[in-house]
């Protein structure tokens, strides 16, 4: 959403800053009640709703057990894809042979080596 510089403030619901105002809006979601609490019951407010798939999901994410995991399972991502790039790197003639090239470099020359080779092959 792109913001012009003749919108009004009022019309950004992030901009209201009055608690009453907050309040009125918490009251209409339902998650505030006038009335006392009698026994057990008490105020129903969206989170003693049941969550939606994506908010269990979010919930889930956040946890430190989720997130270690992820970035264990990132990392392992990552070094099968630099020893990948590695292996293919040693395949690609290059002068001098030892040259460090970056990975979209490696996939030009490949390109261009494959190419290369068909040629051979064709002729």
């Amino acid at each position: 959403m792109m913001l012009s510089p003749d919108q009004a403030e009022a019309d950004l619901s992030w901009t209201q800053s009055d608690p009453e105002t907050m309040l009125n809006g918490l009251k209409s979601a339902g998650c505030t009640s006038d009335e006392p609490a009698e026994g057990e019951e008490r105020a129903k407010c969206k989170s003693d709703q049941p969550l939606s798939r994506e908010e269990k999901r979010r919930r889930r994410r956040a946890t430190a057990k989720y997130r270690s995991a992820h970035a264990t399972r990132e990392r392992i991502r990552v070094e099968a894809f630099n020893v990948a790039f590695a292996e293919l790197r040693k395949l690609l003639p290059t002068l001098p042979p030892d040259k460090k090239l970056s990975k979209i470099e490696i996939l030009r020359l490949a390109i261009c080596y494959i190419s290369y080779l068909n040629h051979v092959l064709d002729v």
